[in-house]
């Protein structure tokens, strides 16, 4: 007990800033959200109604946001919130599982720990508790910022509840991604699918539902049951009350920690269930130079996010026909829907500039990531090998910069070539290809922003670079996506770079923001290469 609780404080003591960030971030934003959409911009029984027919109609916000179970403040709340939340809470779990499993063990952590009286199976199960501890955090918290809301706690509890059992799901995913893939990256990236993928089929499942004859409720499809957080949203947080649905994330959760118990006793330190690849007998030309090397690194990165944001381009346009049948249908509800996008030209336009928005969010991610490859092949020690070549460290740097721009041209022009092929099946391919078109180019700038800020992070904060960049990302992509729906004050929504990015909608888009967006990235990068000429490589 005694090394189980000197492992367990070691891994609080690594992810202090990293756990504060999250749980903090998690539970700060559902209650400001819940207090400023709840409370503030819908508190009329009226205006709730109405959003949820909205919701109901169009189906594809059922995918975002998650079943509607009524129209009270606490169930309105749920319907808002928790499937975002619970994707989150579920990201923290996979990355914290694979950083103190396959990522100690890439480092050659786990080996120094393991020639310990620890051995190789107590590490694991110190882990284990540390990631359930974690999600025990997030449920208390975040039942405690709703308290405060003004939610009333049963339903509080469950909501917590919900978004821990889905969290332990995932952790055990998480730990599971570590044993089958023989290094930290190729882990966190499976994982990271899975979360998404449990969050779409989640989103499929409740679009495919089945609305109640009121439409303040939906009793969602069996996708729903495929994915740990569709089992959160059963327990009708606020109304129901029903914890059984949770058994079934807890005892998925359960069985792979298991399993991986069993893996971790059996396989070699080091060894993986799937094996590397075997490399050629000869590079490519592409690897011939630094920057070839950097683009090379980040291609497996651009294929995953570049995956969705294709979903997103088709998406955009390909609703165009069942928004056509809507205004026919229910006139005031695109009206109504039209107000709250707050968009001044088309309905069609509105949807291709709000999923474009999310294209933007996720070209970002993407260029995050590539820049923050930079601080891993540092702190792995390869970067070592490159810089002792004639590469300076500045132009090392610059270069995964440059590959950070690429990376946003090519999300965003497969994003926009989905969307146009989408709109050409429709009835406005000549009126909306241009929008797709203009919804794309406004994207770049706040994309910069965050690829310019991760460069000076990883110059001047290298060791807590990945921590600071993706909470940034996270929380503006957050504010500025969701801040508006949510009713958050113009002046937090205003904090988030997106909520900048020109809105090509009707004749008043202006551009002059996403100008400055541009020139502060550059600034930004520009500050991290210098901040890269005065400092030492950092490894740990």
């Amino acid at each position: 007990m005694r090394l189980l609780a000197a492992l367990l404080r070691q891994r609080a003591r690594r992810d202090a800033l990293q756990l504060a960030l999250w749980l903090a971030g998690l539970a700060g934003l559902t209650a400001a959200a819940t207090a400023a959409a709840v409370f503030d911009a819908f508190a009329d029984e009226d205006d709730r109604r109405e959003i949820l027919a909205v919701a109901i109609a169009t189906r594809t916000i059922l995918i975002f946001r998650g079943t509607p179970n009524g129209v009270s403040d606490g169930a309105f709340a749920f319907f808002l919130l928790y499937a975002w939340i619970a994707m989150l809470g579920g990201l923290m779990a996979v990355l914290l599982a694979v950083r103190h499993t396959r990522g100690d063990e890439e480092t050659g952590r786990a080996e120094l720990i393991g020639a310990t009286p620890a051995g190789r199976v107590l590490p694991l199960a110190a882990t284990v508790l540390h990631g359930a501890l974690a999600q025990l955090g997030l449920a208390v918290l975040t039942a405690a910022g709703l308290v405060a809301a003004g939610l009333e706690p049963h339903g509080s509890l469950v909501f917590g509840a919900a978004l821990g059992a889905s969290g332990v799901a995932f952790l055990g995913i998480g730990l599971l991604a570590a044993q089958v893939f023989g290094t930290a990256r190729a882990a966190s990236g499976a994982s990271i699918a899975v979360v998404l993928a449990a969050y779409l089929v989640r989103g499929i499942g409740d679009a495919a539902g089945t609305p109640s004859d009121d439409l303040v409720r939906v009793t969602p499809a069996w996708p729903s049951w495929l994915s740990p957080i569709g089992y959160g949203q059963l327990t009708g947080a606020y109304v129901e009350n029903d914890l059984a649905p949770l058994t079934a994330p807890l005892a998925c959760g359960v069985v792979l920690i298991a399993l991986v118990f069993a893996l971790q006793s059996a396989r070699d330190q080091g060894a993986s269930l799937l094996p590397d690849r075997g490399g050629r007998a000869r590079g490519s030309r592409l690897l011939s130079s630094s920057l070839g090397l950097a683009w090379r690194l980040s291609l497996p990165v651009l294929a995953a996010w570049s995956a969705g944001a294709v979903v997103a381009g088709l998406l955009a346009t390909t609703l165009t026909a069942a928004i056509d049948e809507l205004s026919g249908d229910l006139p005031q509800v695109v009206e109504l829907l039209q107000a709250r996008m707050g968009a001044i030209g088309s309905i069609e336009e509105a949807f291709v500039a709000l999923f474009f928005g999310m294209v933007g969010i996720l070209a970002a991610c993407c260029a995050v990531q590539a820049g923050l490859r930079a601080r891993q092949e540092e702190s792995r020690g390869t970067a070592e090998a490159i810089l002792a070549t004639p590469v300076p460290r500045v132009r090392w740097l610059a270069e995964y910069g440059l590959v950070g721009v690429a990376v946003i041209a090519v999300m965003l022009a497969a994003a926009a070539a989905a969307g146009a092929i989408g709109a050409a099946r429709g009835d406005h391919a000549e009126t909306l290809v241009p929008v797709v078109l203009e919804a794309a180019a406004a994207q770049p700038p706040a994309c910069l922003t965050f690829l310019g800020v991760t460069m000076l992070l990883v110059a001047a904060a290298p060791r807590i670079a990945a921590t600071v960049a993706w909470t940034l990302v996270g929380l503006s992509g957050v504010l500025g996506f969701f801040g508006p729906v949510l009713g958050l004050p113009e002046a937090v929504v205003d904090l988030s770079p997106f909520a900048h990015t020109p809105v090509p909608v009707g004749d008043e888009a202006g551009w002059s923001g996403g100008l400055w967006l541009a020139i502060a990235g550059v600034v930004a990068a520009g500050a991290g290469l210098v901040a890269m000429r005065r400092r030492e490589l950092a490894t740990d």
